[in-house]
């Protein structure tokens, strides 16, 4: 038997814009890795791994300092979510 258990967030006015923040980060890092692990595929013919992505996220936070408002853990969970829909 499987359980569904749903929640509802009520977030304060605070909080929304740092929710909003979060989710918008993890989709530009997801679609980012998509496209670089796309790129060296086609160009280079290699499989770029999931730690060989999260291992290019201190040079691309570096170069987009607004990636460094987020945590890191929350980035490196979209890559995760990537390579979990790839298998």
């Amino acid at each position: 038997m499987l359980r569904r258990y749903q929640y509802r967030l009520y977030p304060t006015k605070d909080q929304e814009p740092l929710i909003a923040q979060h989710l918008g980060c993890c989709r530009f890092v997801y679609n980012w890795a998509l496209a670089r692990k796309n790129q060296a595929y086609h160009d280079e013919g290699i499989g770029l791994s999931k730690y060989d992505l999260m291992k290019q996220l201190p040079a691309l936070k570096a170069e987009l300092p607004w990636l460094k408002e987020v945590n890191t853990q929350s980035l490196q969970q979209s890559i995760h979510h990537l390579f979990r829909a790839f298998t």
